[in-house]
């Protein structure tokens, strides 16, 4: 299996990535009518899509492939853990891991580590999270691919780091040291009732672009980090309201500080579900059940 793995990274590395993603998005966002309605229906077939939960349940319905892939859901299909200082999953996914971060190490695969300096792209932002809690939620092409915010919160800062698009499967990730910290991605702080928490956008093979509620279309592609700043009124979110999405299947990392406590029963390889809760502010009295 490790033989195969070094092999798939190997093939990657030859591949032209950000070429690949411009095509594929061109691709997706045709409105040929047999083009959107061929790959619509080979997706739903293939990957086992439930469009019973969608706004827009008919395939017909969409203008092209990428309009189906960042489909809405109907609100009742992902309600939003009612506790006020729970903090709930921002997408439906699977965990590829959930802990606590050691000094500043994040675990990616089994023996495999990489600093939260390394994923930020910045030091001294990574102190805030020294000692503190991670997720990495990986989204595979059959998911709602839409991500929403996990707790209260006002968006702080944005940094897009321009890198790699290697895949995020776990071929990859148990493959590939720092694969995280290599890929392009759009790191979002956020300040909260319990202090600043980061929600990291993970770029990756075949990814046609990450899009934010306040900035639109990050576009993949070579180039500088680009940071920018917020006021502490610009961008409020409520818990379960949207804050992006991606154009293919990929990955989220969530960010906390040491006040935050994951539910013990969750593990590694389980399924989640926008607007379950996956952990509680200790610094308020919940119950953790």
């Amino acid at each position: 299996m490790q033989h195969r793995s070094e092999i798939f990274v190997a093939l990657q590395r030859l591949l032209p990535q950000h070429w690949l993603s411009r095509k594929l998005a061109r691709i997706a966002e045709s409105r040929r009518v047999w083009l959107k309605t061929l790959l619509i229906k080979r997706a739903v077939a293939y990957f086992g899509i439930n469009l019973s939960e969608a706004e827009r349940p008919n395939t017909d319905d969409y203008v092209s492939f990428n309009d189906f892939f960042t489909r809405a859901l109907k609100s009742e299909s992902r309600p939003i853990d009612a506790e006020s200082e729970s903090i709930v999953s921002p997408v439906d996914g699977a965990i590829s891991q959930i802990g606590a971060i050691v000094d500043d190490q994040l675990i990616q695969a089994k023996g495999m580590h990489y600093s939260v300096g390394q994923l930020l792209g910045n030091k001294h932002m990574a102190q805030s999270y020294m000692n503190g809690r991670f997720s990495t939620l990986y989204l595979s092409p059959k998911d709602y691919h839409r991500v929403h915010a996990p707790y209260d919160c006002v968006l702080v800062r944005t940094r897009y780091i321009p890198g790699s698009l290697f895949s995020v499967n776990a071929m990859t990730t148990e493959a590939l040291p720092a694969l995280f910290a290599r890929n392009e991605r759009l790191v979002c702080e956020f300040e909260s009732a319990m202090g600043r928490f980061c929600l990291v956008f993970v770029g990756a093979m075949l990814v046609a672009g990450i899009q934010t509620v306040w900035n639109g279309r990050e576009h993949p592609g070579a180039g500088s980090i680009r940071e920018k700043e917020y006021n502490d009124t610009e961008f409020t979110f409520t818990k379960g309201s949207e804050l992006g999405r991606f154009q293919f299947g990929s990955t989220v990392i969530l960010l906390f500080s040491d006040k935050c406590r994951w539910l013990s029963q969750l593990n590694e390889g389980d399924s989640i579900q926008l607007g379950q809760r996956l952990g509680v502010d200790t610094s308020a009295t919940i119950d953790t059940r």
